[in-house]
């Protein structure tokens, strides 16, 4: 078999692509105006944006707070531009750590409320490097099933370079994760893995419940923070949302979502964030992140720590949002955030969803399997603390519509 004859049949042959997981090829769903996958949008991001000349609602983004285009926050990164260049072209560990990048450290770190933290070029980097860095022959991972890719893949690396053990617990289920927890031989050091927001449900790990049989059975606790900073604990996670950050021993996030820049960091105890350092091979082998991100991130920090109204209006209008899709009749899960599911299950069904939106000028987010397990395929809603109320009467009219037309479930 050539290598790329699975290339080629899943682009055009129906059967190739439902054998990896799509109901449609997409050169078929590309004819049929059904794929909703690699959009162009010719506007900044905000909370409009045009396609093709046509302006859309935008309730697919993890903008939360909507500083992408704050005037500030593009200012900061076009005077880093101007100071430092376009990129470091080097390793944090050779000629590319700038004292902006040590500035951003010191500022997430003590915005988290850890020791340290250490900046990466990517938010998947962090989980890539983080976990196979800290772990060593024989250890253990128990993580949530649920769990963002770059965790499983973190987890994955660390199996294959130092023969970890891993084990994964029912979602957010505390029962099942006791139990795993309690078999586990005392021996081995241990750790627990979450998301504090799960980024396709929006529900929010129970680390009140998590963090005791951490401590009970010997284990140590990182919490996935991307989708909890600027959401949480006035914008600061998941920890500092439920008053108990003191007890997490590592933070992981992003600045892709509410800092408005590309990249992430992990924070904790000054040896262990110094271990990863050395250690972490995706930090090590990349180029370190461009000052206009890094300045990016600042010039945020900056206004999340002076309009604390930012995270209170985009929960405000997630809180609304809950509220009137559950009156409605729509299964939107379990969550609690401004990330929220319309579950459909049916994949061709939430296709045919995400185009009647799409048609009537709301863009959203199709999440199909393996991003989601298979029975739970969904439109994927997130909202911004810029959104205003005349934007959101809008979304929910064509709410009340779509699901007429395309018979949506609770």
């Amino acid at each position: 078999m050539d290598l790329f004859e699975k290339c080629i049949g899943f682009y055009s042959n129906p059967k190739v692509a439902q054998k990896y997981g799509y109901p449609l090829n997409p050169k078929t769903a590309q004819a049929m105006g059904m794929f909703p996958y690699f959009i162009p949008i010719e506007h900044p991001e905000g909370t409009e944006v045009y396609i093709q000349g046509k302006k859309f609602i935008m309730i697919g983004s993890n903008n939360y707070c909507g500083l992408t285009d704050h005037p500030k926050v593009k200012e900061a990164a076009i005077e880093a531009i101007r100071k430092y260049g376009t990129s470091c072209t080097g390793s944090r560990f050779l000629n590319g750590t700038l004292d902006l990048h040590l500035e951003l450290e010191e500022r997430l770190a003590k915005y988290v409320g850890m020791e340290a933290a250490l900046v990466f070029s990517t938010g998947f980097q962090v989980n890539l490097g983080t976990i196979p860095a800290v772990m060593d022959r024989d250890d253990i991972i128990i993580t949530d099933q649920e769990v963002h890719a770059s965790i499983i893949d973190g987890v994955r690396m660390a199996k294959v370079l130092k023969n970890v053990q891993t084990r994964y617990y029912k979602h957010n289920d505390m029962a099942d994760l006791e139990k795993i927890t309690k078999s586990l031989p005392s021996g081995p050091a241990k750790l627990v893995i979450v998301d504090g927001v799960f980024s396709m449900g929006g529900d929010i790990a129970k680390l009140p419940e998590i963090i005791p049989i951490c401590k009970k059975y010997g284990a140590r606790l990182m919490v996935d923070d991307a989708h909890s900073l600027g959401v949480l604990g006035g914008g600061r996670g998941t920890g500092h949302h439920f008053g108990c950050q003191k007890d997490i021993d590592l933070v992981m996030g992003t600045f892709s979502k509410s800092l408005a820049s590309v990249g992430g960091f992990i924070a904790g105890p000054m040896e262990a964030v110094h271990w990863i350092q050395m250690f972490a091979r995706p930090f090590i082998f990349s180029a370190s992140l461009p000052p206009s991100n890094v300045a990016t991130v600042l010039a945020c920090l900056d206004i999340l720590e002076n309009e604390p109204e930012r995270v209170e209006r985009v929960n405000k209008i997630g809180e609304r949002m809950r509220t009137e899709l559950k009156a409605m009749g729509y299964n939107i899960g379990e969550t609690e955030t401004p990330i929220i599911p319309i579950i459909i299950g049916d994949m061709m069904k939430t296709i045919e969803a995400w185009k009647v939106f799409y048609e009537a000028g709301i863009y959203t987010n199709v999440a199909l399997p393996p991003a989601v397990p298979p029975e739970l395929a969904l439109l994927r809603t997130s909202y911004m603390a810029t959104h205003t109320d005349e934007q959101i009467d809008r979304v929910l009219e064509v709410f009340r519509k779509v699901k007429d037309l395309v018979h949506i479930g609770g």
